[in-house]
């Protein structure tokens, strides 16, 4: 099984209020990839992670095998979603690793 993690934090040019709304739909947009993208097994995101982390949203989730991990990363609506996650947050960091 292949676990894939994301990071990104806030944009500081936007207001802490915008950032708040903006994580809330990162979050329902993301996690309802799970009802459209077979591939994936589980999905998570934080969006309200402890204060002495470093990052201000958190995506987590598992697939199968890299494969699958390939193939939900060049999904039509993974693509999408992914292009409103870059337009609200910065600085991506990712992991992924086989368990």
């Amino acid at each position: 099984m292949i676990k894939h993690i994301v990071a990104w934090n806030f944009k500081e040019e936007i207001s802490q209020e915008e950032n708040c709304n903006n994580a809330k739909k990162v979050k329902e947009e993301l996690e309802g990839l799970k009802a459209k993208i077979k591939e994936i097994r589980t999905i998570e995101v934080i969006i309200e992670p402890l204060k002495s982390g470093s990052f201000d949203v958190v995506l987590v989730s598992e697939f199968d095998s890299v494969e699958t991990l390939q193939a939900y990363q060049i999904h039509e609506e993974h693509l999408r979603v992914s292009s409103f996650v870059g337009s609200v947050l910065r600085n991506r960091k990712c992991i992924d690793y086989e368990i």
